[in-house]
C-alpha cells in the first residue's frame, strides 16, 4: 500500500492504482470518459485532468505514488468542464437523455442542452436484438473497441473514419447482426454515452449507471462459470440484467445468455399453472389436483413394490437447497433412487478426480488457475461453452501464457493455440498416456513429489513403455511431432494448468481419460503444490457441481458419504430422524430401463428435458410411457413434460432463493428478483408441498434451514450458510469451520485419499463403444454452440432464437465434396440407433471423417442418433462418439 494526499486528505490505495483510483478513494468523483476500470488506461479524453507536483496530468494514466500531493479544485474544473464541453459540442442534444456517463458529466459540470450543437444524420444499426448502435453519439473514445479486445478477446469491433467523423464500426463493415460480435455485453456496459446501447427497457442502464435501488444480486443459471449478476426491475418487471464489478469470476463481464437472454422469463409459452393428464391430453388444473394425482401415484407404487418402485432425477438448474430436500425426500420415503444430469457429462469427473486425489471437484481456484504459464486445454471450447472463463483464459494467452488445446474440432482457443493435437474421437487415453511417455523419457517429472506424495509410478511406468509417439500417433492420428511438442511445453512450464470438458469425459471409458489426464499433473508436480495448478473440470450446466455435492445421487449422501458407509448413514439418520436405505439406488440409465420392464412405477423429473437431452432418444421415450407416474417440473412443455402425466410449472433462476456451486466449488448466493409468474412455484415449495401430501415431513422451512441442516450432515459444509454468503460473497468447499476460509486450492498438505498420496492411473486404452464402416462412414461429436445453451429451453424462447434459428451439421468440405451437399442442405442424419434431420454448413473446424453438431433445438432430433454406450464406471454416455451416414432430404 502507499500513501499520498489528494486536495490535503490523506489517502491510502493499493501499490499500482492509478492517480484516477486514488482521487476516488478520497471521495471526488472525476470524469473519465475514456475509462473503464476493466480496461487498460488511454486517457485521451483529458476530462480527468488534475495537478500532481505542480504538473498537469491524465489522472486515468498517471500512476499512483507514495508522497504525492494531487489538487484537483481551483483552475482545474474549470479545464475538465472545458475537455467535457468540447466532447458534448459535437453530439446533438438527446445525448443528455441517454442517462450516461457523459451526461451525468454535464449535468454535475453545469453543461446544458445548448452547448450540444452536433449534426445528425450518421445513422443508426439497429440489426442486432440485442446492441444497438446510434452513430451520432459516438465519442471516439473507443472503449468498446478495447473491451472486445482486451476483456472478451473477439476483436469484433474498429474505429473507422477520421477526425470528426470516427466512430465505431463491426470490423467486418456490415450490419452488427452479421459481424463476428458473440453479444456479450460489454460494449454495450462500457459505452460512456449510450451510442451501444441494449434495446428496449433496459436502455441506457449500464453498471456505472444502474439505480443503487431495485438491484438485485445474484448468480447466472445458465452455465456451470457461476457469474454475479445484477436484476435491475421496475414497477416488478425485470429492465435489464448487468455484470457485476464486484464478481469473483466474471468481474464485470458477461456472456450473451446471461447478460440478454432472459426474455423467457415472460414468454407466453411460459407454464403458469399446473396441468394433470385426462385421457390422451394434458388439461389445466390446480395445485391440489395436480398434488393429489402425483401423491396417489406415488402411493399406488410403493404399495405395489416398495419404495424401489419411485426415483427422482434431480436438476443441475435448480438451487442446492432444492437438490438437497429432493435427496432427502427419496431417502425418507425408503429409496436411493436419486440422479441428477451429472451422470450425463461429468460423473466420470467425479469418479476419477476422487480416485486420483480424493475429492470430486477441481483441485484449483480459477484464479490461480489463470495465473499458469502454460494451459492444456482438453475437450473444451470455453469460448463457446464458458465464456466468460474463455474470455480470461485466451487473454492470459495473448498476453505470453502457451497453449496446447486438444479438441478435434478447430474452435475457440484451439485458433491461438501454440500446439492443437486432433485425436480421432474415443482416443483420449491412448493420447494422454504418449504424452505421459513423454514427461518420463525426457525427464520432466518432479522425482520428489512423487517419490513422497504419489503412488503407482512403477505400474504406470511399465504401463507408458506400449506408448512411444509413434504408436500413439497410429492409435489417435495425432502426428508425434506434436505429440513431443505439447508435451514438451507442458513438461517445460514453471507452473501449468490442466482445464478440461466433457470431451473427455462422455466416452465409454471416461472415467479412464479423467484419470489419465490427472496423471499428467502428478508426474508434473503440479497438484497441491506451488508449482502447477492442477486439473479443473469446466461444469455444463449452473449448478451441476451442486446438485452432486447435495447428495442428489444414487450412491452418495450430502457431501459424498457413501450410502454404503455407516458412518455417514448415521450422521444423515440423526438429522433426518429417518431411516437410510444402505443399497445404492438406480442411475438414469437404469431408472430408464426399469421403467420398460415395468419395475419403476413413479418417476419425479425435475427441470430436465430427458427426452432431448438423453442418449437414445427414443428409448427414453419409451421408458416414459412405460412408466404409470410421472411427474415434472417445468418451464415450458418440454417434449419431456408433453409424455408426464403431472406437470408443475417451475419457477425459474431469477425466481429462486437459495445458493449455486459453480465449476471451481465456490457456493454462491441466489436471489429472486422476481416472483414467479401466475401459480408457478420454485422447487423447494413443490417439494415440501407433495411430500406434505404424503404425510411426510422433510423440516427445512427455508431455503437457509437447508442449507443449515445440510451443513450438519456433511463435514465438506459446515462453515457454510446463507448468513456467511451474504456476508462474505463467494465460499469454496471444502469449508469445515464457519471461522475458516473455504479451501480454494486443495491438496496443499496431503491428498484425500485413504493413504493422502495421489495415485496414478495404469489403465491401459481401449477403443470407443462406436466405429465408422462403409455404412456408417462418419463419426458425429455433439456439444454446444455460444448462442445456446444446454437443450435450449431458455435461449430457444429468448432473441437468442434470432441470432442462431437452427441446429446445423458441420461437416469438412471434403467430406460435403464426397457426398455432393452444399452449404444450407437439407440432411437425413442416420446412425445405427435412430434418424434426424439438419441442416448442411461446410466448415474446416471439422477433419475430414468427422461431424459435428449441437442439440439445442428438440425438433432437429439429435440425441435419437447417439448410442446407449456408457462410461464402464460411472455410466455416462458416449455423446463424443457416434457413427452416422448422411443423405439429402428434400421433404417439406
Amino acid at each position: 500500500m502507499i500513501g499520498l494526499e489528494v486536495d490535503g486528505t490523506e489517502v491510502v490505495v493499493p501499490e499500482g492504482v492509478s492517480l484516477l483510483a486514488a482521487v476516488r478513494a478520497a471521495g471526488v468523483d472525476l470524469p473519465a470518459l475514456c475509462h473503464d476500470d476493466r480496461l487498460s488506461p488511454a486517457g485521451s479524453c483529458r476530462t480527468c485532468l488534475v495537478r500532481s507536483h505542480g504538473t498537469v496530468v491524465a489522472a486515468c494514466v498517471t500512476p499512483a505514488a507514495t508522497g504525492a500531493r494531487v489538487e484537483t479544485a481551483g483552475d482545474l474544473a474549470g479545464l475538465r468542464r472545458d475537455a467535457v464541453a468540447v466532447i458534448a459540442s459535437a453530439l446533438p442534444p438527446r445525448a443528455l437523455e441517454a442517462g450516461s456517463e457523459l451526461a451525468r458529466a454535464c449535468r454535475s459540470l453545469g453543461i446544458g442542452p445548448q452547448e450540444f450543437r452536433g449534426a445528425v444524420g450518421r445513422g443508426d444499426d439497429e440489426s442486432h436484438p440485442y446492441v444497438h448502435l446510434d452513430r451520432d453519439l459516438c465519442i471516439a473514445c473507443g472503449r468498446c473497441v478495447r473491451m472486445c479486445a482486451e476483456v472478451q478477446g473477439t476483436f469484433a469491433l474498429t474505429l473507422t473514419g477520421r477526425g470528426a467523423d470516427t466512430v465505431v464500426a463491426p470490423g467486418t463493415g456490415g450490419p452488427w447482426a452479421e459481424s463476428a460480435c458473440v453479444a456479450c455485453g460489454g460494449c454495450v456496459d462500457t459505452c460512456p454515452t449510450g451510442a451501444i446501447a441494449e434495446p428496449g427497457p433496459g436502455r441506457g442502464l449500464t453498471t456505472a449507471t444502474r439505480p443503487e435501488t431495485s438491484v438485485t444480486r445474484t448468480t447466472c443459471g445458465y452455465c456451470g462459470v457461476g457469474c454475479s449478476l445484477e436484476a435491475v426491475t421496475r414497477d416488478g418487471a425485470l429492465v435489464a440484467v448487468l455484470p457485476d464489478r464486484r464478481g469473483p469470476v466474471n468481474r464485470g463481464h458477461a456472456c450473451v445468455k446471461g447478460r440478454f437472454a432472459h426474455g423467457f422469463l415472460d414468454s407466453p409459452d411460459r407454464l403458469t399453472q399446473p396441468l394433470v393428464r385426462r385421457g390422451a391430453s394434458l388439461e389445466p388444473a390446480t395445485w391440489e389436483e395436480a398434488l393429489d394425482r402425483a401423491a396417489r401415484g406415488i402411493q399406488e407404487a410403493m404399495a405395489a413394490a416398495g419404495p424401489q418402485a419411485v426415483a427422482a432425477i434431480s436438476s443441475a438448474r435448480a438451487t442446492n437447497e432444492e437438490n438437497y430436500l429432493l435427496q432427502k425426500f427419496l431417502r425418507v420415503i425408503g429409496s436411493n433412487n436419486i440422479d441428477n444430469c451429472s451422470r450425463l457429462c461429468h460423473s466420470p469427473s467425479a469418479s476419477g478426480l476422487t480416485a486420483s486425489f480424493g475429492l470430486p471437484g477441481g483441485t484449483d481456484s480459477f484464479d490461480d488457475v489463470e495465473q499458469a504459464d502454460c494451459f492444456l486445454v482438453v475437450g473444451a471450447n470455453p469460448v463457446e461453452a464458458h465464456p466468460v472463463v474463455g474470455a480470461r483464459l485466451l487473454q492470459r494467452v495473448l498476453r505470453g501464457a502457451r497453449l496446447v488445446v486438444a479438441d478435434p474440432r478447430a474452435v475457440g482457443l484451439a485458433r491461438h493455440a501454440d500446439v492443437h493435437l486432433r485425436p480421432r474421437p474415443g482416443t483420449n487415453v491412448a493420447l494422454f498416456h504418449g504424452l505421459a511417455h513423454i514427461l518420463l523419457t525426457e525427464n520432466f517429472t518432479d522425482p520428489a513429489f512423487l517419490r513422497d506424495r504419489a503412488a503407482g509410478l512403477p505400474e504406470l511406468t511399465a504401463l507408458l513403455t506400449g506408448y512411444p509417439p509413434d504408436i500413439v500417433a497410429e492409435l489417435t492420428g495425432v502426428p508425434a511431432a506434436d505429440l513431443l511438442a505439447a508435451a514438451r511445453l507442458y513438461g517445460q512450464a514453471e507452473c501449468p494448468a490442466i482445464v478440461y470438458g466433457l470431451g473427455v469425459t462422455e466416452h465409454l471409458h471416461g472415467t479412464d481419460g479423467v484419470r489419465a489426464l490427472a496423471n499428467l499433473a502428478i508426474l508434473r508436480g503440479a497438484v497441491g503444490t506451488g508449482r502447477g495448478y492442477g486439473v479443473n473440470p469446466l461444469r455444463g450446466q449452473n449448478n451441476v457441481q451442486g446438485a452432486s455435492d447435495m447428495g442428489a445421487l444414487p450412491d452418495t449422501l450430502p457431501g459424498y458419504g457413501k450410502v454404503t458407509d455407516p458412518d455417514a448413514r448415521a450422521r444423515a439418520e440423526a438429522v433426518w430422524g429417518a431411516p437410510v436405505p444402505d443399497r445404492p439406488g438406480l442411475r438414469i440409465p437404469e431408472m430408464f430401463a426399469a421403467a420398460r420392464a415395468g419395475r419403476l412405477r413413479a418417476l419425479w423429473v425435475v427441470g430436465e428435458d430427458v427426452c432431448t437431452t438423453d442418449p437414445d432418444s427414443d428409448k427414453v421415450a419409451e421408458a416414459l410411457d412405460a412408466c404409470p407416474l410421472v411427474v415434472c417440473s417445468e418451464l415450458f412443455l418440454s417434449e419431456t413434460a408433453r409424455r408426464a402425466d403431472v406437470v408443475l410449472p417451475a419457477a425459474a433462476w431469477l425466481e429462486k432463493n437459495g445458493t449455486f456451486v459453480n465449476f471451481d466449488r465456490r457456493f454462491q448466493r441466489v436471489r429472486p428478483a422476481l416472483p414467479p409468474p401466475g401459480q408457478a412455484r420454485s422447487d423447494f415449495d413443490a417439494i415440501h408441498a407433495l411430500a406434505t401430501r404424503l404425510g411426510t415431513g422433510l423440516g427445512c422451512p427455508s431455503p437457509a434451514a437447508a442449507l443449515a441442516e445440510c451443513a450438519r450432515i456433511s463435514p465438506l459444509f459446515a462453515g457454510l450458510s446463507h448468513h456467511r454468503l451474504d456476508r462474505e460473497g463467494a465460499v469454496p468447499w471444502p469449508c469445515p469451520d464457519p471461522d475458516q476460509p473455504g479451501e480454494a486450492k486443495l491438496y496443499t498438505r496431503r491428498f484425500a485419499t485413504p493413504d493422502g498420496r495421489a495415485h496414478l492411473s495404469a489403465t491401459p486404452y481401449l477403443p470407443p463403444g462406436e466405429q465408422p464402416d462403409d455404412d456408417y462412414p462418419l463419426l458425429l461429436v455433439t456439444g454446444r454452440r455460444w448462442a445456446h445453451y444446454n437443450s435450449g429451453s431458455m435461449t430457444r424462447h429468448s432473441r437468442n432464437a434470432d441470432l442462431a434459428p437452427r441446429d446445423f451439421l458441420d461437416l469438412h468440405p471434403v467430406d460435403a465434396a464426397r457426398h455432393g451437399l452444399r452449404d444450407g442442405d437439407l440432411l437425413g442424419v442416420a446412425s445405427r440407433h435412430g434418424r434426424a434431420r439438419l441442416l448442411a454448413r461446410i466448415s474446416e473446424e471439422t477433419t475430414p471423417g468427422q461431424a459435428f453438431c449441437a442439440f439445442h433445438f428438440p425438433s432437429s432430433g439429435v440425441n435419437r442418433l447417439t448410442s446407449d454406450h456408457a462410461d464402464t464406471t460411472t455410466s455416462c454416455p458416449e455423446y463424443k462418439v457416434t457413427a452416422i451416414r448422411l443423405t439429402r432430404d428434400d421433404s417439406p
